[in-house]
């Protein structure tokens, strides 16, 4: 490789984004698929261990809870993450033209680690609560970033094979996470804090990984930071997000907190749409919701999101509380949609770069998650763990040939000038979706286990207590007297029930929107970059980069 010899030599800036051939993106260095292999493999570090850094704790909770305090403030310790990583996830999209993708991914993994550190020497509950809004911080940059770095790196038609591998790493995540905590909590040697400290020593690689193998020219843009539009569409996601995880446990809904959040969000909205109309250069520019495959692939992935984060959050509610299993039991049997995921993510991300035909894969990929859903809203106490697996690998299914898929078509659908903003965008619509989801089915599954029981101990002729039934943790629901846990077990399956019910009539509107979808030509070429004759490596070709 001829990179210390490029790295010493000042030689010629890239040529600018200015002027692309009709129809294509800007003029990228061509890399090698080797050279490619290696950029995915830091990106894929990276988002994995942020993504591990939202699952991880789920079977670590209790224990936290128990340590530091504040079982009130229980459920901040999950959404803290996920409020500032949707917030933020279109803002760091926009640094990213500005001072460059390299550069703000990485300074992405270092907020992230600085976090990581922070919340695993938490001494309280206050204390863990920031670090998380922190790592959500940091997470929210990965996830935006890495799809935009692969999409500077990769042209459309050859995106589809690799994006696959992006895709499979969330399905990993979702499974590796909880078994990971289970396994953390349960060592005597570890404790829960390294549930935050086993996420910083793959953050450290893949912060070295991106050093060494990522190399874009440095494109000097004219553009500036939209302040304003920072500061009200982040302040808008966050109210909205403040009123969806708050509303109905920390507040009653009809309360003057939900109007009063409500109101805030509202204005900052407004706000928010006109400072875009009149930004030089807008966070989300208006012109992005005038292209019909960026409105389309944003409010599927809402729909996604919804029922992903509900399954990904409740479905170890069923498997612990209704089936009594053990938190790394619960997380083995997720295994059939992490592998439906890993198979149809990889698999149709080939057939993509192939054909250069998308559109089937996301069809196909809605029409199992409406099955999926249905399916598991038919579950009930005594359900086989072979059919719990089954119903799970369709839904698996369905994810793995929809979420990467969305991104590739917003993503060929833009103008070169809005990648970041529309990758960004569309992750920042499915994050969304994912909080509105998990605030959603938690409103639902509380107001129907509390009506459940209710209903279970009259029909059992037992005296509710006077403050209402108070649920621990899954072991603790375990240890109650036969008669009473058979009813929490029966109202916990008869609400899940509803959630995923719930959960159908949004997987069908995302189909809907999808075959409204119009497929667009990929860009680029089916041979190109698969071998190291494809392109000069691109040290040769660049020298100056980030």
């Amino acid at each position: 490789m001829a990179q210390a010899n490029a790295a010493s030599s000042p030689g010629p800036a890239a040529k600018p984004e200015a002027e692309p051939e009709p129809g294509q993106g800007p003029v990228r260095p061509q890399y090698t698929h080797r050279q490619i292999l290696k950029i995915l493999s830091g990106l894929m570090m990276a988002m994995l261990t942020s993504m591990l850094s939202t699952s991880v704790i789920a079977t670590a909770l209790p224990t936290i809870v128990g340590d530091l305090g504040g079982q009130d403030k229980l459920s901040w310790v999950a959404s803290a993450a996920l409020l500032t990583m949707t917030a933020s996830t279109p803002l760091w999209g926009k640094l990213s033209d500005i001072a460059g993708r390299k550069l703000m991914f990485q300074t992405a993994l270092l907020i992230f680690v600085v976090a990581s550190i922070g919340a695993g020497m938490s001494q309280d509950i206050g204390q863990l609560i920031a670090f998380r809004a922190g790592q959500g911080l940091g997470a929210g940059g990965l996830a935006a970033l890495a799809q935009v770095i692969l999409a500077d790196v990769v042209e459309p038609r050859q995106r589809g094979r690799y994006a696959g591998f992006m895709g499979a790493v969330f399905g990993v995540s979702t499974v590796a996470g909880p078994l990971l905590g289970g396994f953390i909590v349960d060592a005597d040697v570890l404790g829960w804090r390294w549930c935050f400290y086993v996420c910083v020593p793959m953050a450290v690689v893949s912060f070295f990984v991106i050093q060494r193998v990522l190399r874009l020219p440095r494109v000097r843009r004219d553009t500036s930071v939209d302040v304003f539009g920072a500061i009200t569409i982040t302040g808008s996601a966050a109210m909205l997000m403040l009123l969806l995880s708050m509303g109905g446990t920390e507040f009653p809904w009809n309360s003057a907190w939900t109007y009063a959040l409500g109101g805030v969000t509202a204005v900052l909205l407004l706000l928010a749409i006109v400072a875009e109309r009149r930004a030089r250069d807008p966070i989300l520019p208006p012109r992005l919701f005038r292209n019909r495959m960026f409105v389309l692939t944003s409010f599927v992935s809402i729909c996604v999101g919804m029922a992903m984060f509900g399954v990904m959050i409740y479905m170890p509610q069923y498997l612990q509380i209704v089936k009594g299993m053990s938190p790394t039991a619960s997380g083995l049997m997720t295994l059939p949609l992490v592998l439906g995921m890993l198979v149809t993510s990889t698999g149709s991300g080939h057939i993509v770069t192939s054909t250069g035909r998308y559109k089937i894969f996301p069809v196909l990929g809605l029409g199992c998650v409406v099955v999926g859903m249905f399916l598991l809203s038919r579950l009930h106490t005594g359900s086989s763990s072979v059919l719990i697996g089954a119903d799970l690998a369709v839904l698996g299914i369905g994810m793995g040939l929809t979420l990467q898929i969305l991104i590739l078509a917003s993503q060929n659908a833009a103008a070169p000038g809005d990648l970041a903003s529309t990758t960004s965008g569309v992750s920042f619509f499915r994050n969304l979706g994912g909080a509105v989801g998990v605030a959603a089915f938690g409103a639902i599954l509380t107001n129907r286990v509390a009506a459940e029981i209710a209903s279970g101990l009259r029909a059992a002729g037992i005296r509710a207590e006077p403050g209402g039934t108070e649920l621990g943790a899954p072991d603790e629901i375990a240890r109650l007297p036969q008669p009473v846990k058979d009813i929490v077990r029966d109202a916990f399956s008869g609400a899940l029930e509803t959630v995923f019910l719930v959960g159908i009539p949004v997987a069908v509107l995302g189909f809907v929107a999808v075959l409204a979808m119009k497929e667009l030509p990929l860009r680029g070429s089916a041979s190109r970059g698969k071998g190291p004759a494809a392109a000069p490596p691109v040290e040769d070709i660049t020298a100056r980069h980030l």
